[in-house]
């Protein structure tokens, strides 16, 4: 499974991040993290921080909120890559003040995606499996999240769902 990519899908605290860490371990390759998260607030900065103590301190980290086609870009042929979370990023595109940055941005990733030739672990929250939320923007995020994850799916060859700290694998070869 040395250049497989993974798509690990899950809800909040279903285990999605610790089943990839853990299947970067052991890939037995050295790892680059590649984190999305911004700290708006005093939680996220303790979610964040929870995230960076639990990390190997071995690991390569980069940290970057929208530009993940130049971070991926750069990442050195034959590393594992953990790109901890999509949907996280996806944020970060949708509010930002320059409408295009989303399009471009999201362009730029799915093209991208198939030519690294690395084993790519790719962490995502599955938010579409409930009402649809009250609110554009919530809606918007919702809809392209659901877009983004099929199109990264058809592009993946293994898709895990987590749900309880237990994969369940929906495409490719089994855990």
């Amino acid at each position: 499974m040395t250049n497989t990519h993974t798509l690990i899908l899950g809800g909040v605290r279903s285990g999605k991040s610790r089943l990839a860490e853990r299947l970067a371990i052991e890939s037995q390759l050295p790892v680059t993290y590649i984190a999305t998260a911004t700290a708006q607030d005093e939680e996220m900065h303790k979610r964040i921080a929870i995230h960076r103590k639990q990390r190997p301190d071995h690991w390569h980290v980069i940290e970057e909120p929208t530009k993940l086609a130049a971070a991926l870009s750069n990442v050195t042929i034959g590393h594992c890559i953990l790109l901890d979370c999509l949907t996280l990023w996806l944020t970060n595109l949708l509010l930002t003040d320059d409408s295009s940055l989303f399009t471009q941005e999201r362009d730029a990733f799915l093209t991208v995606l198939p030519t690294l030739k690395n084993r790519m672990l790719i962490v995502s929250n599955e938010t579409n499996m409930g009402i649809t939320p009250l609110g554009e923007l919530s809606r918007r995020y919702c809809d392209e999240a659901g877009r983004l994850h099929q199109e990264i799916a058809q592009q993946c060859e293994q898709v895990i769902l987590t749900v309880a700290g237990l994969p369940h694998v929906l495409k490719g070869e089994q855990l």
